[in-house]
């Protein structure tokens, strides 16, 4: 009760009240306008950040996290786009909906939903926080070591298809790492005699090049796009009400985004895949999905909502993001000197559940601001592509620049931003470099401790949680390599089933001939 009371205090603070409006409202904005997103905004907001306190700038970066989800279901459900690529399912259902003439409850429901997965996420956030207390101290040198294997190794298989491509990704995002002076004993790797590579590359410029200018370059070179949608009319609160019904499917939905969100590399589609199925399964009208379910599009948007919240848990207990966006905020955290992991949770309890309650504030004020401001945003989706990504690649620059006022970073990003294009048009991931960025620091740094106190192989798995978290790696590998080979025997099966059949009509003219 202290820290809640604690946490309350902390966010009394005006600075960080605005912060949080500002995050907010931008957040829905930015989610509405399709082809930038919540990862574009925050890069090129996080050099302004860092001469923010810690939880000022947090709260506006939490803030676009968790509402551009909200402003991506507009265009989804009205125009067949989504704002974001986590609001695609919301297309199945929602936009069929819209060509039915049912628009405002297709966005009421969505709402709704969302604002109920979001709610619920925090609610068990903030229920679940002493526990984390208590587990977190356990967690040493060893344990995050391992814990960050475990998430890099998940964003690798989370790629289905993608496998070997998001293997080489994130391996280069490790090596990116390690460009630069040693931690150690500062000796010089890989700068190959070059002074401007002795820093390193840094994650900000490099957040930058990959998501902001890459995305102002794609945006840049294609068509003008002004998609048009009729004015939205009817009640908005309709949905709270229809919610009430279908209850169950919400419950399951937020449950599936609070766990995948606690899951390193897992995150909002693996969350929004599982509670749709769900729900197609057990809804009384399975054949209704796809073409208009009020059951699908809630499943939908409460799993994907859910999952901000819950992504929070491994970085401030661990200090390890599970994807690209709480990577960045990472950086924030670092600036600051104020380390996440295990001695937050032990010595600042009242910054931990000021987050909390700063997530649940951002889901009033979204909800607030779509109830009076939907047709607003219809005009902002209008805006042309190109003018979009000039604004873009001038924001970006900016950022960059503004970070060492240095021309050499400037160019770095260029370079970021250029391959960054190159992987969005060859439909390679860009996340596992972040990541592997990221991660990649943490593995090298706790390695490096845990050895002076390892002495062989078997002192990583001679502790509880180490064991357990070997144990998880071991289950994921055995069990994505079984997956494999059964999608290999059914490729043969399939193959000797079509060779097995008689060609058809062999050697009978046709009719007429």
């Amino acid at each position: 009760m202290d820290a809640l009371l604690g946490g309350i205090q902390i966010l009394l603070s005006w600075q960080v009240l605005v912060a949080l409006l500002i995050g907010s409202i931008g957040g829905v904005i930015i989610g509405a306008i399709p082809g930038v997103g919540a990862a574009v905004a925050i890069a090129i907001l996080l050099p302004a950040t860092f001469s923010f306190e810690p939880i000022v700038g947090l709260t506006m970066l939490l803030g676009i996290y968790g509402s551009s989800m909200y402003g991506g279901s507009i265009p989804a459900i009205l125009l067949n786009t989504p704002g974001t690529p986590v609001n695609a399912l919301t297309t199945y259902d929602g936009y069929p909906m819209t060509k039915r003439g049912q628009a405002h409850r297709a966005l009421s429901l969505a709402y709704s939903a969302s604002f109920f997965g979001g709610v619920f996420a925090v609610i068990c956030l903030i229920i679940l926080a002493p526990v984390l207390a208590m587990i977190a101290p356990h967690f040493g040198s060893r344990e995050i070591f391992l814990a960050a294997l475990l998430g890099i190794i998940l964003v690798i298989l989370a790629h289905r298809g993608q496998i070997m491509a998001a293997g080489m990704m994130a391996f280069l995002g490790i090596f990116l790492n390690t460009v630069g002076l040693e931690p150690a004993k500062y000796t010089h790797r890989f700068t190959f005699g070059q002074n401007w590579l002795t820093g390193g590359v840094d994650l900000i410029v490099l957040v930058l090049g990959l998501f902001a200018i890459s995305q102002a370059l794609f945006l840049m070179v294609e068509k003008d796009e002004m998609p048009k949608a009729e004015r939205v009319q009817g009640n908005m609160l309709g949905g709270f009400v229809e919610l009430l019904g279908l209850k169950r499917v919400a419950s399951v939905a937020g449950s599936f985004g609070v766990m995948m969100g606690t899951i390193p590399g897992v995150g909002e589609f693996t969350a929004q895949f599982l509670s749709y199925t769900y729900a197609q399964k057990t809804s009384k009208t399975p054949e209704a999905f796809g073409d208009g379910s009020p059951e699908g599009l809630v499943s939908s948007e409460a799993a994907n909502n859910a999952v901000p919240a819950a992504a929070m848990i491994p970085l401030l207990a661990l200090g390890i993001p599970g994807e690209a966006l709480t990577a960045m905020m990472l950086s924030v955290f670092y600036v600051h000197n104020v380390i996440p992991g295990p001695q937050l949770f032990q010595g600042s309890m009242d910054f931990v559940m000021a987050l909390y309650i700063a997530m649940l504030l951002l889901n009033i004020i979204v909800l607030v601001f779509l109830l009076f401001s939907t047709n607003l945003l219809l005009r902002i989706t209008q805006i042309p592509t190109r003018y979009l990504g000039l604004m873009i690649l001038l924001l970006s620059f900016v950022g960059v620049y503004s970070l060492r006022n240095s021309p050499v970073d400037c160019a770095m990003a260029t370079g970021f931003g250029v391959f960054g294009l190159i992987l969005k048009r060859l439909n390679l991931p860009i996340v596992p470099i972040i990541l592997g960025v990221v991660l990649g620091g943490i593995m090298e740094v706790k390695l490096r401790s845990a050895m002076a106190r390892v002495d062989s192989p078997i002192d990583f798995v001679n502790r509880p949680i180490s064991a357990i978290l070997v144990s998880l790696i071991l289950i994921v590998l055995v069990q994505h390599v079984r997956a494999l080979r059964f999608e290999h025997r059914q490729r043969r099966l399939k193959k000797q089933m079509e060779g097995d059949k008689p060609p058809k009509d062999e050697g009978v003219a046709p009719e007429g001939f």
